[in-house]
């Protein structure tokens, strides 16, 4: 999660909403790819970190499967995030802040394991929470 939350702090200095997300690979240390939202950057409303580190995991993987992997990611996923993470087969999410308003693996909606789909990784929520949520509280008191 530390990872992540550099990743975030990247995303905060570009003018974006500070969430970061890793791929770790099967053995769980090994990053496969990481990303930061990136949405204001690039102009793309789909450049959130989540998609962007599945992105280039699966390029490193070299598999559009990510069975065995695992993301990591500052924020509860959003629905196409969620969705994403579902598509892309991963095995574990881990998330650190919850999302009240938006979240899709377990407080509002929770499509990752939703059993009418035909993949539902395993969630581990609240992974250095505080600081997920303290590093979001801070970068919307300043806009």
């Amino acid at each position: 999660m530390r990872l992540a939350l550099a990743e975030a702090r990247l995303a905060a200095r570009g003018g974006d909403v500070p969430v970061g997300a890793v791929v770790l690979a099967p053995d769980g240390t090994t990053v496969l790819a990481a990303g930061h939202n990136e949405r204001e950057a690039g102009g793309d409303p789909t450049a959130h970190a989540e998609v962007l580190a599945v992105r280039r995991a699966a390029a490193r993987f070299g598999e559009w499967r990510l069975t065995g992997c695992t993301l990591v990611v500052t924020l509860e996923p959003c629905t196409m995030c969620a969705g994403a993470l579902v598509q892309s087969r991963v095995d574990r999410v881990v998330y650190g802040a919850r999302d009240d308003k938006a979240g899709a693996a377990g407080s509002l909606w929770d499509v990752v394991r939703d059993r009418r789909l035909n993949h539902r990784p395993e969630v581990v929520e609240g992974v250095l929470a505080q600081e997920c949520a303290g590093l979001l509280t801070d970068f919307f008191r300043d806009r």
